[in-house]
């Protein structure tokens, strides 16, 4: 066991860290013309259609202007719940950060907490390092720094900011496992463990895995005996099962939240092979589903290093190494990796927990260098190992010849120079001493410690009882200018190199990866006039709770209600619920992500079911390259009569079920016969009848076809001048009727992660013959049923009749709808919005019960008697975890008081007596 040092240096190592790593990461922005620092936007994939939108949302609640609360979230998915997406996204302290920026920053401040989590996450690294072994300041620093800029921050962290979460609770987790084994802060180490898991309990899952490896080689290591070791394991299982006890009221309710969420797609995992698992401890190499292990040059030579270095205990040399190996062997197999990812191998990356072993190298490279540098023995295998370890990798098609190899190089020459000038600087340093003593002279290295520093017998001065022989004292040898630098030389130019390798590789690093992930992932740009206006149109037309505001078709990402207002269908989340997305599917919504990314659905049957009385027209955005419209027109609102929220229908028949159209699904939940669906006649370009598809993709199979050749068509018949409806989810590509201003637009693809929402052509001709052109651009499928003509005067009859006989009066607060119901209502009182789990719903006096389910709404029965509607939600797990959550705070609340009787006992019996027996009283001078 290590004697800790004092906290003066480790704030200096912490703050060396956090600079360091806030300078490469902006430095590498600004190289790349990221924002905010240039023209490219830094919005990739879930960070522009998730993260930003949910801290969007919660700069709303902080401010008093979302609708909704921690309960409900009002403006997505027709009414999602919140808590869940909140534990999962926002509960992060650092997620406070948003409120202090403008609302049309939220950029710039999701920018601001992505920075600051990694600089907080290298400042605790250095912390946990010169606890785990003592040695010089600015040499925990750096490998600090390497740890929160590893591959796997700058490819996957870095727009995954929720993640960075796990980065930071991995090294403050290991400083709990430190302190439990000597039984110090037990309270500390409990809110530690709490913090961690109320952040982000699927990172901090990972980080915890880490940390009690971590913890059980340092019981190894730690020379205790069998009790004592058993009793810090103890103690460490305790911390943590205190600690998650007391986030349970968050974790229960997102495990909740997932066994509500639509499934999406079942993935097996396939390690990658070796060649690319190597090449991603190279420098600018960049990959979606390879694990990104670089942590820099300089730091993986040093744990190559760590076996080779004598100066090292065999005992720490075989224990971190063999560590470090075992977790990145561990992402290579199956078991593991299902262990790492709790069981579940995730539908993105397969590589999340790559931060671990960039942890576990940083550690052992630590190790190699506290001890002092290595020697030339050690440095040459380790530069053997990397010049094995980049042959290999230059198979992998994910190095680049041009510049990965050239750079690794560089970076390897510049660390391998500098750990040389280190250790060359070290054993100067051993052979001088100047001044009276030698530890005062002597020249500190790395790894010191202070039993090092204590000055040698024949260092120490001459006292007055030895004088010398001559009576005089001798002459001391003051160092000269130019022998201090002579001296000093080697090393600052060692430091110089070390930095300057480090600095430029992980700057060029990050600057390939922000390239890289714009050329092969879907981008948003950042808050402009596009979403200013649209933030301006729906705030003029809200209406809430008297009808929604939908913000419109053309979305912006895939959360636009968070992002500039309203209340539609549009939700994507990890927690998206399975009955809203099947619901709007049946219905004929579009969608993305597999499921869980739904998209607003513009017909006037479905604004009228969800009360939607506004909706927002705007053009496509032109910062995608989707379509080749790029208007800059302003958004239109186009308003509806609708229904209110809750509204009252017959008895449902409980054989009646969603069958395959669309149409008659959206009649059977408007209670109406409102469409005409026509027999269809397809044909391809060439005017043949198309194949039937083979796949799971059900209908007429039509190819693409280049610009200016004939088109596939749709023909049928409908009644004159009815809205013309076009539902072809596995349709990519445009169709129009001829004649007709709109166009729809349909995105899907093969295999099926994303299909297209039903879309309005526009009116059925006098002649009540429609001539529907397909323009797909590539291979599509063409269902049966696929059109539908709506009868708007039949629509808006029954629309009127269930105004009259809907509630009189709805209110809404965060988990709450209140409705005036009509006297003498029977049949079911249903409310606008999706049954998911936790509604609990009561008329009049009567009780609350779970609520129904009118074909996937929220339903509730009336006998007639009743005049009011009260339902209530409750997220599914909260109960439980309170439970947990409190009885884990009662549990620690008793452990302190047991700790201080125990201590005040303790004091008791050695604390000396404060009044004098009465004989010695009488015998006192005094």
């Amino acid at each position: 066991m290590s004697c800790p040092t004092s906290a003066v240096p480790r704030r200096a190592a912490a703050l060396l860290a956090a600079a360091v790593t806030v300078g490469v990461f902006c430095a590498a922005d600004a190289a790349a013309r990221s924002y905010p620092f240039g023209p490219r936007t830094r919005s990739v994939n879930d960070l522009g259609n998730q993260y930003v939108p949910f801290h969007a949302h919660l700069w709303d609640l902080l401010h008093g202007r979302a609708h909704g609360g921690l309960l409900i979230n009002w403006q997505s998915g027709f009414g999602a719940s919140f808590l869940p997406d909140l534990g999962t996204y926002l509960s992060s302290p650092f997620a406070l950060l948003v409120a202090v920026f403008p609302r049309d920053r939220i950029d710039l401040a999701v920018y601001a907490v992505t920075v600051l989590k990694t600089a907080a996450a290298a400042a605790a690294m250095a912390w946990l390092l010169l606890r785990l072994r003592p040695g010089r300041w600015w040499a925990a620093g750096l490998p600090a720094a390497s740890y929160a800029l590893c591959g796997w921050t700058l490819t996957a962290g870095s727009y995954n900011p929720m993640w960075l979460d796990g980065l930071l609770a991995l090294p403050l987790l290991c400083l709990v496992g430190e302190w439990t084994l000597t039984g110090r802060r037990p309270l500390l180490g409990v809110l530690v463990v709490a913090g961690a898991w109320t952040a982000n309990f699927y990172t901090a899952y990972m980080a915890t895995l880490a940390a009690g490896l971590v913890l059980l080689v340092r019981l190894w290591l730690s020379g205790l005996g069998r009790r004592q070791r058993l009793t810090a394991a103890v103690r460490s299982a305790g911390t943590v099962a205190l600690g998650v006890g007391l986030a349970a009221p968050l974790v229960a309710v997102v495990w909740s939240g997932t066994r509500h969420a639509y499934p999406g797609r079942v993935l097996h995992f396939r390690p990658v092979p070796t060649e690319d698992l190597l090449a991603r401890f190279l420098p600018t190499t960049y990959s979606f589903g390879t694990p990104a292990v670089y942590v820099g040059t300089a730091t993986l030579l040093l744990a190559l290093a760590l076996p080779f270095h004598r100066a090292v205990p065999r005992r720490e040399r075989a224990g971190w190494t063999v560590l470090a190996a075992a977790v990145v062997l561990s992402l290579q197999w199956g078991p593991t990796h299902l262990l790492w990812h709790a069981f579940a191998t995730p539908q993105g990356s397969p590589y999340r927990q790559t931060f671990v072993p960039a942890a576990l190298l940083v550690i052992a490279a630590w190790h190699a260098l506290a001890y002092g540098p290595p020697g030339p023995r050690a440095l040459t295998a380790a530069g053997a190992l990397f010049a094995v370890l980049a042959t290999a990798a230059s198979g992998s098609a994910l190095t680049d010849h041009a510049y990965t190899l050239p750079v690794a190089l560089v970076a390897a020459a510049g660390a391998l120079t500098g750990l040389a000038l280190l250790g060359r600087s070290r054993a100067d340093g051993r052979t001088r001493h100047e001044g009276p003593t030698g530890a005062e002279g002597r020249t500190r290295v790395a790894g010191r410690t202070p039993a090092d520093d204590r000055p040698r017998t024949e260092d120490r001065p001459h006292t007055e009882d030895r004088p010398r022989p001559d009576d005089r004292p001798r002459p001391q040898e003051t160092p000269t200018p130019e022998s201090r630098i002579r001296r000093l030389a080697p090393a600052g130019l060692a430091v110089l190199l070390l930095v300057g390798t480090q600095v430029g590789e992980t700057a060029a690093t990050s600057a390939v990866a922000t390239r890289l992930r714009l050329a092969h992932m879907d981008d948003y740009a950042p808050w402009g006039a596009r979403q200013e206006r649209q933030a301006e149109a729906i705030a003029e037309a809200d209406g809430w709770p008297r009808y929604r505001t939908d913000p419109g078709r053309e979305q912006t990402v895939g959360n636009d209600p968070l992002l500039v207002g309203g209340e539609g269908a549009q939700y994507y989340s990890s927690l998206t619920s399975d009955v809203l997305s099947t619901t709007l599917t049946a219905l004929g919504g579009g969608w993305t992500s597999r499921g869980r990314n739904v998209q607003s659905l513009d017909n006037a049957v479905t604004d009228a079911i969800f009360s939607v009385g506004a909706r927002v027209h705007s053009p496509p955005d032109p910062h995608q390259r989707w379509w080749p419209d790029t208007s800059s027109a302003p958004p239109t609102v186009t308003r509806q009569d609708v229904p209110p929220l809750v509204t009252v229908r017959p008895a449902p028949d409980a054989h009646r079920a969603f069958g395959p159209s669309p149409y008659r699904n959206q009649e059977l939940l408007l209670g109406a016969r409102v469409y005409t669906v026509p027999r269809l006649t397809v044909r391809t370009s060439a005017g043949r009848q198309p194949d039937r598809s083979t796949d799971e993709r059900p209908g007429l199979r039509v190819g693409a076809v280049p610009a200016g050749a004939p088109r596939p068509t749709i023909t049928a018949r409908c009644p004159a001048g009815s809205e013309v409806y076009l539902w072809a989810p596995y349709l990519s590509g445009t169709a129009r009727l001829p004649g007709q201003s709109l166009t729809g637009r349909f995105r899907s693809d093969h295999p099926v992660t994303k299909i297209a929402a039903m879309q309005r052509l526009g009116r059925t001709p006098a002649s009540g013959r429609l001539r529907i052109e397909l323009s797909p651009d590539r291979t599509s499928v063409v269902p049966d049923g696929a059109v539908g003509c709506l009868d708007t005067a039949r629509l808006h009859t029954a629309v009127q009749r269930l105004k009259d006989t809907g509630a009189t009066r709805v209110t809404v607060s965060d988990g709450t709808v209140r409705a005036d119901l009509p006297a003498g209502s029977t049949g079911t009182a249903v409310v606008a919005a999706p049954r998911i789990a936790g509604w609990r719903c009561a008329t009049g006096d009567a009780p609350a019960r779970p609520a129904g389910t009118y074909h996937g709404l929220i339903a509730v029965p009336l006998d007639g008697t009743a005049t009011t509607l009260t339902c209530t939600f409750h997220p599914p797990g909260l109960r439980l975890g309170t439970a947990v959550g409190g009885a884990s705070l009662l549990t620690l609340a008793l452990l302190g008081i047991l700790a201080a009787l125990r201590r005040r006992r303790a004091a008791a019996r050695t604390a000396p007596p404060t009044t004098a027996r009465p004989r010695e009283r009488a015998t006192s001078p005094l």
